[in-house]
Order: structure tokens, then sequence, then C-alpha cells
């Protein structure tokens, strides 16, 4: 399918690594121009890199989204650089997992900043370059976490958060042409999950509870994002569309 996104320029936040990666790639295989934020420029440059060598154009940025002026300078460059802006994927997030009774204050504040407050920046800095054109796409990456996990207060949160300012998103911005939506993933195979000491009995777990009997995908993920951001979905907003292999709550 043409997706109708040649030429139009993205901006892809956490895409250093894992599914950030994938979408960035997957949204450069589609035509676009994209610009790869992370909080590190070297991190960012490798994707963008990956990008140039195929044959497409990106940009690296260096920003921390917990910072207003920083991710206000960031997507002023992004404009500059790549002549517009037209989609926004908002992947920027982690977990740092703890029983509420021991979650420090920072361990909170931290999660909730770059994932909900760091998502806020961007698309604040963003909104009026898309409201301008009468046009845009914004994709938040929440979790199957929003329904609620085990010592995971924060981060289930701050999905469940992010869900929150997708869908007033849509209202506030649907007038002026801007779809909002999100996607959900459940267990995906990352190489950050891969390295964690205890992945194989994460592996065996999700395969019990899940319809579908394995974990998903970062490409999986990033068609899913590269489909929501296209010309095709101008009358698809307000949506949280789940890719978690049929596992829900």
């Amino acid at each position: 399918m043409n997706l109708g996104i040649d030429g139009q320029v993205a901006l892809v936040t956490g895409a250093a690594h894992g599914i950030g990666k994938a979408i960035a790639l997957g949204l450069a295989s589609e035509g676009c121009k994209v610009a790869v934020l992370d909080r590190d420029r070297a991190s960012a440059g490798a994707p963008a890199l990956q990008i140039q060598e195929r044959g497409g154009r990106a940009y690296a940025v260096a920003a921390d989204v917990t910072d207003a002026a920083s991710v206000a300078s960031a997507v002023q460059g992004v404009v500059q650089e790549l002549g517009g802006l037209h989609i926004v994927v908002n992947c920027a997030g982690f977990s740092m997992d703890a029983p509420v009774d021991c979650m420090t204050d920072d361990q909170w504040r931290q999660v909730m900043d770059v994932t909900l407050t760091g998502a806020f920046h961007i698309i604040r800095a963003a909104a009026p370059h898309l409201t301008a054109r009468q046009y845009g796409r914004i994709i938040n990456i929440t979790s199957r976490a929003h329904f609620g996990d085990v010592n995971k207060a924060n981060y289930s949160a701050a999905k469940a958060g992010l869900i929150g300012l997708t869908k007033a998103l849509s209202l506030e911005l649907g007038p002026q042409g801007v779809t909002v939506n999100a996607v959900a993933p459940g267990i995906i195979d990352t190489e950050r999950l891969r390295a964690l000491p205890y992945f194989a009995g994460i592996e065996e777990r999700s395969k019990a509870v899940m319809p579908i009997k394995r974990l998903g995908s970062v490409d999986e993920v990033a068609s899913l994002v590269s489909y929501l951001a296209s010309a095709h979905t101008g009358f698809i907003s307000g949506e949280v569309v789940h890719i978690s292999g049929g596992r829900y709550g």
C-alpha cells in the first residue's frame, strides 16, 4: 500500500534504540525525512546514519524531553533542517520498577517526566507547525501497562496519562486537521528486554498468557505506526490500538 507520506517530515523521540529506532527506520522506508531525537546526539546519530546509508534523509537531534526549552529549540531545528513537520511520534520513556511502598520520589518523577511530560513538551512545540498547515499525525507510544502492572505504579500511571493526553488532544486538534492516536504494545522483543537476566522467565510467562504464543517484534509496532501516520487514516483519531498478541488486561 502506498501510504502517501513520501517526502513528509517525521519526528520520532526515543529513537536511538528498540521500538523508537524501528519506527524511525520504518517511516524512512516509506519515504519520510526523519528527525531521530534522543537525549544523546551520538546515540541518535547511529539510526540517522543507517537511514542515510539506505538512501533516505535523516537528521540526528539531541534534546532532553523533560526540558521545555531544549524541546522547543529541537523542534524548531527540525523544521528548519528538514523543511517542515507532518508526523510526530512520542516514544521516549522507560520504567523504574519498585513496590509502591519502596518507590522513591525520584523514581516516580523521572518516569512521569520523560514519558508523560516529555510527550506534552514535544506536542506543545510541534502543534503550531501542524495546525498551520491544517494537517498532521501525532502517535503516542503507550503500553499495555496502562491497565496496571505489579511494581509499576509510576510507569502504568504515566502510560495511562498518555492515553488521556491522546484523547484530549484528538478533540482539541481535530478541527485543525491533526489526528492524535496511541499505540499500546505488549511484550515486544527488544535488545533491552533480552539483556535482562530474567528474560527467559518473562518470555515463558508471556507466552503462557497470550493468545498468540510469541513476543511481538519492533517491526510490527513500526508498521502499525507507519499506517497511523499515513494519508489513509485521516478519520481515525483518539484511538488506542493495542499490539499485544491478544492480551489486554
